[in-house]
């Protein structure tokens, strides 16, 4: 069994998710948790592919991690609060 890192985007009326380590499989679906679920039936699909075409089965070596930073006010804050 391998893990592989899932990365889940919002689009404005759904979702999309890709695998970093796995290019050309992706998936969308209404909610996060339908994307993920959709993207590993998709995965097994494509390994099963790629197994059938003799293709070496990528490794798993892609990380996540996540920064915290301040981020600037908005023009628009800024100018409400000049204003005032």
């Amino acid at each position: 069994m391998k893990r592989y890192l899932v990365v889940v985007e919002k689009a404005p009326n759904n979702y999309g998710a890709y695998i970093p380590d796995v290019d050309g499989c992706v998936a969308t679906g209404e909610s996060v948790e339908e994307t993920v679920r959709l993207l590993q039936e998709a995965l097994v699909m494509h390994f099963e592919l790629m197994a059938e075409d003799g293709e070496t089965i990528p490794e798993p070596t892609s990380q996540a991690a996540y920064v915290e930073v301040d981020t600037p006010e908005t023009a628009v804050g800024k100018a409400t609060r000049k204003a005032s």
